[in-house]
C-alpha cells in the first residue's frame, strides 16, 4: 500500500500527502474493501490517526509525524473506542488522565487498538476527574506502554486488534492533540462514529459477495432473481453513499449505515448459500465474508442503527 501511495491519500499536501477528496477516498475504500476487508480496516485506523493529527492544534507533531505516515515509514493507529462506543456504561473511565508538570499522566487501558504491535504511535484519549477529556499521541516505545497480545476474533484477526495498557504513562504537553475539553472526540475533523467510512467498507464487502453471486448465476439460472435483486440494492446504496461523500445534504449517514449493515449481512449469507457445502469449508471466501460481515454489527455502531438492525433480524417492522 505504501508503494502505491495509499497512505498519503489522507494527508495534507504540505506534509507529503495527496489530500484526496472525500469522494475519491470513498471510491478507493470501496475497491480496497472488496478485495480485502482486513487490510482496508487496518488502513482506516491509520486514516483516523492521520486525520486527528492533521486536525489538531499541534503543528510540531504535524510536521514531524505526518510525512512519515504518508510515506509508510511509520504506522500509527487509534485507540478511541472507549470515548465513543465501548465501555462507556462503566462508572469509572477505563483510561484516566492526571495533569502533571509539563503534561499528563495516563493510567488504564484502551480496549480496542488495531495493529498496535506494529505501530510507532497511538492516538488515544483519556478522561480527567472533572469529566474533561484529552486527546494525545502516545509513543508505543514509551515507558509504561504495554501492547497486549491481539485478541482472537470471529473475523479480521489478522488486523492484530487488542488491548493496550498504559501504566502511568507520561505524555508531554507537546504530544497533546486536543483538550482538555468535554467530549474531545467531537472536536476537529477526525473519523466520526458510525460515519460514512464504516458504511463504505460494508458496501465494499457486499460488493465482493454480490459479484460472486453474479458469477454463480451465469451458470445457475435459479440464482438470477436473488443475485439481480442484491445487485440492484447494492447499486442504489453505492450511489447514495457516493452522494453523501460528496456532501449532498439529503443523504442521512445513519440510514446509509443501517442499510449497509443489512446489505452486507444478506449478501454474504446469500453468497454462502449459493456456494453450498463448499462455502462452509475453511478457506472458502463466502464463509470468510459471512464472518467478516458480523463485524459491522459491533464496529462503531450507533445505538439507533443497532436497534434498527435488531428489529430487522427479529422480523419487526419499523
Amino acid at each position: 500500500c505504501a508503494r502505491y501511495g495509499v497512505f498519503s491519500w489522507f494527508v495534507p499536501t504540505e506534509f507529503d500527502g495527496q489530500q484526496w477528496s472525500e469522494s475519491d477516498i470513498t471510491r478507493g475504500y470501496l475497491s480496497l474493501s472488496a478485495a480485502c476487508l482486513t487490510t482496508t480496516f487496518v488502513i482506516t485506523q491509520l486514516t483516523g490517526a492521520s486525520r486527528r493529527i492533521a486536525a489538531s492544534s499541534n503543528p510540531s507533531l504535524m510536521r514531524s509525524v505526518l510525512p512519515l505516515l504518508a510515506r509508510g515509514d511509520q504506522f500509527a493507529t487509534v485507540g478511541i473506542s472507549h470515548l465513543t462506543t465501548s465501555r462507556r456504561h462503566l462508572a469509572k473511565p477505563v483510561l484516566r488522565a492526571e495533569p502533571t508538570t509539563g503534561g499528563f499522566v495516563l493510567d488504564g487501558f484502551s480496549p480496542w487498538v488495531t495493529g498496535a504491535t506494529h505501530a510507532a504511535h497511538i492516538v488515544t484519549g483519556a478522561t480527567m476527574d472533572d469529566g474533561r477529556q484529552v486527546l494525545v499521541l502516545v509513543e508505543t516505545a514509551a515507558d509504561g506502554v504495554v501492547v497486549e497480545p491481539p485478541a482472537r476474533l470471529v473475523g479480521l484477526s489478522a488486523s492484530h486488534t487488542g488491548q493496550v495498557t498504559l501504566n502511568r504513562v507520561l505524555i508531554p504537553v507537546d504530544h497533546v492533540l486536543d483538550g482538555p475539553i468535554e467530549n474531545v472526540m467531537q472536536q476537529g475533523a477526525g473519523a466520526r462514529t458510525g460515519g460514512l467510512q464504516t458504511s463504505t467498507l460494508a458496501v465494499g464487502l457486499a460488493t465482493a459477495a454480490v459479484d460472486y453471486m453474479q458469477r454463480e448465476a451465469e451458470r445457475r439460472s435459479d440464482l438470477s432473481p436473488p443475485a439481480d435483486q442484491l445487485k440492484s440494492d447494492l447499486q442504489t446504496l453505492r450511489e447514495e453513499l457516493l452522494a453523501a461523500a460528496a456532501g449532498q445534504d439529503q443523504c442521512d449517514a445513519g440510514e446509509i449505515r443501517r442499510r449497509a449493515n443489512s446489505l452486507v449481512l444478506r449478501s454474504t449469507q446469500a453468497a454462502l448459500a449459493s456456494a453450498k457445502g463448499a462455502g462452509y469449508l475453511a478457506g472458502h471466501p463466502a464463509g470468510r465474508w459471512c464472518c467478516e460481515a458480523l463485524f459491522f454489527l459491533v464496529w462503531s455502531c450507533p445505538q439507533p442503527v443497532m436497534n434498527a438492525n435488531l428489529c430487522e433480524l427479529a422480523g419487526i417492522s419499523i
